[in-house]
């Protein structure tokens, strides 16, 4: 069975990483630490040793839960789903990041595909840059993460990613989950560089009562990994509602 994200708050470790040495300083001086509640495996890896070995390799390391990210896996053809799931289902992975941008059949068979496989579907569909939406120049429809969550939500998906540079849409996003998802979960994403902070969106989020946060760099940048996913930690338990 997958393993699940437990808590209420947590961190969650991107490893996009290069060197493999790199990735297990980071996870052997993390995974002990209070907050750290799984870890985000991504292509920098996968695409060095396969995923099946690159999951193995941080089985070794972990017995956290590990999502995998395969940059945004579900903007492809709805009837890729099912194999897309079963490869990871097979390499042991316990969740999946999906943005199914590719319309409501990419949603329905992506969300629907990864419950089947006992695998945790967290459904997304911006990311945290300023030209992504068409009003900022970019090519998707300002509400098309609108139109995602709702759809995921009509497939039993309770799991979802949100961009953490906009606290305007993240009270918004997670006010309409609280109201239509029994018991859900946000993974925010996109801090210190990318614009979000952890005091401002976990603040913003506050609908939600669990809520986690996928942090890269600032992290796997640091000379103590362990001490800044603890120190993040204590910052999101601090965190008080927005008004």
């Amino acid at each position: 069975m997958a393993k699940k994200l437990k808590g209420d708050m947590g961190i969650v470790p991107a490893l996009d990483i290069d060197s493999h040495e790199h990735l297990e300083r980071v996870v052997r001086e993390t995974t002990k630490r209070e907050g750290v509640a799984g870890y985000k495996l991504g292509l920098t890896s996968v695409l060095h040793f396969g995923l099946r070995e690159s999951v193995r390799r941080l089985r070794d390391l972990t017995d956290l839960p590990i999502i995998y990210d395969h940059q945004k896996a579900g903007p492809d053809m709805p009837d890729m789903a099912k194999k897309y799931t079963a490869l990871c289902k097979e390499a042991d992975v316990d969740g999946l990041i999906l943005f199914p941008v590719a319309g409501p059949t990419a949603v329905d068979q992506f969300v629907g595909e990864a419950i089947r496989a006992d695998l945790t579907p967290f459904v997304g569909g911006e990311i945290p840059v300023p030209d992504y939406g068409v009003s900022g120049g970019g090519y998707m429809l300002d509400d098309a993460l609108d139109r995602i969550l709702a759809r995921a939500a009509q497939n039993k998906c309770d799991h979802f990613v949100l961009p953490a540079h906009d606290v305007t849409k993240i009270r918004r996003w997670s006010k309409w989950i609280a109201s239509n998802v029994s018991s859900p979960l946000l993974l925010l994403t996109g801090f210190g560089a990318l614009g979000g902070s952890v005091e401002t969106s976990f603040a913003a989020a506050a609908a939600c009562k669990r809520r986690f946060a996928i942090v890269g760099r600032l992290i796997t940048g640091s000379q103590a990994p362990g001490d800044t996913a603890a120190r993040m930690y204590e910052e999101m338990q601090a965190v008080k509602p927005a008004a």
